[in-house]
């Protein structure tokens, strides 16, 4: 299972599986075994087999069905966070570093469609940040006076293409990009199979790993294990360290609403707005005569709110006064990433390991951090320098403004709250208030209790302790899963893992 198993499906997802593996049943050899197959680990797995590395990439679920599965993919080289907070936390020379890792992101995948022949709507358009408020005019002057200051191509434009408001004096950022990301993994995966690479699905998950001169050794929960000289856990939120990295993100849950319109009322471009919890927009190409409207927001804390439902009507409501070709939404999904403390991921060796590799920390912009992940990761691996590296170092201090140390304070005194709810008095009483479908954290007596109630009646009781590091989970009416607010793990209604940092299921209680 991965999180490709909770309820909602994304319109990616709708569409045919990324690719068909099998699961592994055998002990295996490799030079390189990738746990995870969204876009860092498929691009890292066919970055090392073009140079002639061996390489298997395994996944608990599904090939390519996990968060890339519901991104809304954004080729962006504008910074989601600003460069000019960037700057204010790591310097101008980061800073610069950091946006020619985009770039490269963006080319890479250009380059890969083009050389590979993989057919995935890739298209060169520009992107747009305007105001989403009079008050947010000042932000966009100082971002734009930080993306000159390092070199980002930038101008000012008198609005966005915005066809129901007048936005205003926005910020025009050209040769952006956007694509259809399952189709791009589909090829990805193929290229790395017609170079001897092995793929495999619905295996469960890494029990264990043992590190020693020779290389790593990993051991799947079912028992086959794999020899490699190195390892990448490329699983969105790393299961193969406990605090290291965790210490350092804090996961947000995302929400989107997918809607056709005819073609051309919205102008094939990306766009943002201002505010904290953004807005994005961008369309997918269906046909000669229809698009799909796809558009992201209303992100919050994972497992801090329980309004999922209001939250997508209010990005419907947003999207019709802005785009009034759009009637209705066909799809609506939720997402999570994991937001780094310094607004950049983390791509590289995993601190104290010299042969374990992790790329997390994508942020809002999954697509582009996890292909820069590749080109952070791959040449450490072949022993070649590696430009990025420095930058994207997850052993880095990511602390060097009082501002960034305030924001780290903020964010992990959370967790601190989330175990004073072990004292609380639960959500509902009993499970008979329990509607079918859906779960709840009960009191019993001096034990809180993570129950759900089938659509069968059926009680399904478990400890409510995140098995990573033994947070309260949360019940998600949306999804109908677990979240751990913590660092971000999920859980189906039974308990079984969907998404790490955890890689155990909750413990089960005695009757």
């Amino acid at each position: 299972m991965n999180v490709g198993d909770e309820r909602s499906t994304s319109y990616w997802m709708h569409e045919s599986p990324v690719i068909d593996a099998p699961a592994l049943t055998a002990n295996a050899e490799c030079d390189v075994v990738i746990i995870g197959s969204g876009i860092a680990g498929l691009s890292t797995a066919y970055e090392l087999a073009r140079f002639g590395r061996s390489v298997i990439v395994i996944d608990r679920g599904g090939i390519g069905h996990g968060m890339t599965a519901r991104t809304t993919a954004h080729l962006a080289t504008e910074l989601d966070d600003f460069y000019s907070e960037l700057i204010k936390v790591r310097g101008e020379d980061e800073a610069r570093l950091y946006h020619d890792s985009q770039v490269a992101a963006v080319n890479r995948i250009e380059a890969i469609c083009r050389d590979e022949g993989i057919d995935a709507d890739f298209a060169r358009l520009d992107g747009y940040l305007f105001p989403g408020e009079d008050s947010h005019r000042a932000e966009l002057e100082e971002e734009f006076e930080a993306c000159r200051k390092i070199g980002v191509d930038v101008e000012w434009v008198e609005r966005a293409p915005v066809p129901g408001i007048d936005t205003g004096r926005a910020l025009r950022f050209p040769n952006q990009g956007r694509f259809h990301p399952t189709k791009y993994l589909r090829g990805l995966a193929q290229a790395i199979l017609d170079r001897g690479g092995r793929i495999y699905a619905n295996t469960t998950h890494v029990s264990d790993q043992e590190t020693d001169e020779g290389g790593v050794e990993i051991t799947t929960e079912a028992g086959p294990m794999i020899r490699a000289s190195a390892a990448v856990f490329a699983t969105n939120s790393p299961t193969n360290d406990k605090v290291a990295i965790h210490a350092k993100q804090t996961p947000d849950r995302t929400y989107v609403v997918a809607g056709r319109v005819p073609k051309g009322s919205v102008p094939d471009a990306l766009v943002w707005d201002t505010y904290e919890a953004y807005h994005y927009v961008r369309i997918q190409p269906l046909s000669e005569s229809e698009d799909l409207l796809i558009v992201g927001g209303e992100d919050h804390k994972s497992g801090e709110a329980h309004d999922m439902n209001k939250r997508l009507d209010d990005l419907e409501t947003w999207t019709r006064e802005r785009y009034p070709s759009f009637t209705r939404a066909e799809y609506r999904w939720s997402g999570m990433v994991q937001e780094p403390m310094d607004f950049m991921p983390f791509s590289g060796r995993n601190p104290g390991n010299k042969n374990i590799y992790v790329h997390t920390g994508d942020s809002g912009q999954g697509i582009t951090n996890g292909v820069a992940g590749s080109l952070t990761i791959m040449p450490l691996i072949i022993g070649e320098d590696s430009r990025y590296a420095p930058v994207l170092d997850p052993a880095r201090k990511s602390f060097t403004s009082t501002s960034s140390i305030g924001e780290f304070i903020r964010e992990q005194a959370g967790a601190v709250k989330n175990f004073a709810e072990y004292l609380g008095p639960g959500d509902v009483k009993s499970a008979a208030e329990l509607q079918p479908g859906e779960g709840a954290i009960i009191r019993e007596g001096l034990k809180q209790v993570a129950t759900y109630k089938g659509e069968d009646g059926t009680v399904i009781r478990r400890s409510p302790a995140c098995t990573h590091l033994g947070c309260l989970v949360h019940w998600n009416g949306f999804e109908k899963c677990w979240d751990c607010p913590c660092h971000g793990s999920q859980f189906a209604p039974d308990g079984q893992v969907l998404s790490g940092p955890a890689v155990q299921p909750l413990a089960e209680l005695e009757e």
